[in-house]
């Protein structure tokens, strides 16, 4: 019985190891599972903080190229096309330091944005128009100046008159056609403020400066090229009373940045550029603004400003 009883140990024994291997490899299958498990949920995690990076590296880049100069309200899109937008504003009293003129001087003050008075074909007509003009000159800054009544162009750091300067030359590079384009398109803005701010066109006037703008993103190198400073065109130049600009270009296609802001304490509201759109506003301080700076132009941004006043006899 001795034997069996030493046998039956020995097997008892060999048991007990069997058993003890298989749990040291369910131990183990369990370890390389859980391990398994946890490098998975790494790389999850991982996938998801890229992922995330990403999306807020897109929002930061979308809020700078759109929103991150802290305007609140967008007034006008560039994806939109605008009927009559208007927003009427009470007027400051800066018109009552000028001579009134009735039936002209502001009653009432606003903003206007339209896409429907000047046509996408006229726009890009008037912008060959610039675009021959400042071929002749430019700024060495990021922005140029056209006047065509007055005849000053950016030439460097300074302006020239470009008909003394170029004489009859000036002959081949704008044709009647051009100069009639031109008073047609500043006509039609006429009507337009006209009918926006119940005034009687026959009083409206064009004033100086009247004049295209090219701007793009080269580093400034005169006052002259500091175009994006919050200002007030009546405040500049007293005869002011309107302004107008016809957009030459598209946000976001020919250059990012550069959308007009209209400023007012903690909510300032944009327009963004499009080809053809009109703003106008009355040009007091109740319509403060400014030009933001332009993040990147792949092209530039070419504004036609009119500047309209009010007088009993014509400025020129």
């Amino acid at each position: 019985m001795a034997p069996l009883r030493r046998g039956g140990a020995k097997g008892s024994q060999g048991g007990t190891s069997a058993g003890a291997e298989l749990a040291q490899s369910r131990r183990l299958d369990s370890i390389k599972k859980n391990q398994v498990h946890h490098e998975s949920q790494r790389k999850w995690l991982k996938i998801s903080f890229l992922g995330s990076s990403g999306l807020l590296a897109s929002l930061l880049l979308w809020s700078f190229l759109n929103g991150g100069d802290g305007v609140t309200e967008v007034l006008a899109h560039h994806n939109e096309i605008l009927q009559n937008k208007f927003i009427e504003v009470i007027c400051s009293e800066d018109y009552d330091s000028h001579k009134r003129f009735e039936g002209c001087t502001p009653r009432k003050c606003g903003r206007g944005i339209t896409d429907i008075v000047i046509t996408k074909e006229e726009a890009q007509q008037l912008r060959r128009i610039a675009e021959k003009g400042l071929s002749l000159g430019g700024s060495e800054g990021g922005a140029s100046i056209l006047d065509l009544h007055s005849g000053a162009l950016s030439f460097g750091k300074h302006f020239v008159n470009l008909y003394r300067y170029f004489g009859a030359k000036i002959q081949n590079i704008f044709s009647e056609e051009d100069f009639q384009l031109y008073r047609d398109v500043r006509q039609k803005i006429q009507h337009a403020i006209g009918q926006a701010f119940d005034i009687n066109i026959s009083s409206m006037y064009l004033t100086k400066p009247t004049f295209f703008s090219r701007i793009n993103s080269t580093e400034a190198k005169t006052t002259h090229d500091e175009y994006w400073h919050p200002h007030i065109d009546k405040v500049t130049y007293g005869s002011f009373d309107y302004t107008s600009l016809l957009y030459l270009s598209d946000y976001m296609t020919d250059f990012g940045g550069g959308r007009f802001v209209f400023m007012e304490e903690g909510f300032n509201k944009t327009v963004e550029p499009k080809v053809g759109r009109v703003s106008f506003f009355t040009s007091g301080s109740e319509n403060l603004h400014q030009v933001m700076t332009l993040s990147f132009s792949m092209d530039s941004n070419v504004i036609s400003n009119i500047k309209i006043g009010c007088s009993d006899a014509r400025q020129f």
